[in-house]
C-alpha cells in the first residue's frame, strides 16, 4: 500500500475528516472529531500511527517488527506502523478499521 491506497481506504469511511492540522507533513483523519490516523508524508518507508487495544497492541509489536509503539503518541494505546512489505495490503487495512472502530462516535440505540 502507499500513501494514496491509505488516504483511500481512510476517507471512504463514514463520517472521515482528513486534515493538517500538525503541519504539511502529517495528514491526520479523524472520525467524530477524533484522531484515529495519522501518516507521516515525507517517511521512508512510509508509516501511520493507528489506534489499537492495549493487548492486541502488545500481540502485534511481539509478532511483527514493523509495528513498533506509536511514535508521540500514548504507547498503551496507539501502534506506528511502518509499510515495508512485512504486513499484506488486507492487514493494515485491518489495522485502520480497528483503528476507526476505536475512536468512532457509538450510536445509541432507541429504546
Amino acid at each position: 500500500m502507499n500513501v494514496e491506497d491509505i488516504r483511500a481506504h481512510c476517507i471512504a469511511k463514514q463520517g472521515v475528516e482528513e486534515g493538517f492540522p500538525f503541519g504539511v507533513e502529517t495528514l491526520v483523519f479523524k472520525v467524530g472529531g477524533k484522531i484515529f490516523l495519522l501518516m507521516g508524508l515525507t517517511n521512508e518507508p512510509l508509516q501511520f500511527n493507528a489506534k489499537c487495544d492495549p493487548e492486541r497492541a502488545i500481540e502485534l509489536r511481539e509478532e511483527y517488527d514493523c509495528v513498533l509503539p506509536g511514535y508521540h503518541m500514548n504507547k498503551k494505546h496507539w501502534n506506528t506502523v511502518i509499510v515495508d512489505g512485512t504486513l499484506t495490503s488486507r492487514q493494515l487495512k485491518e489495522l485502520i478499521d480497528h483503528s476507526y472502530d476505536l475512536v468512532k462516535p457509538k450510536i445509541k440505540k432507541k429504546k
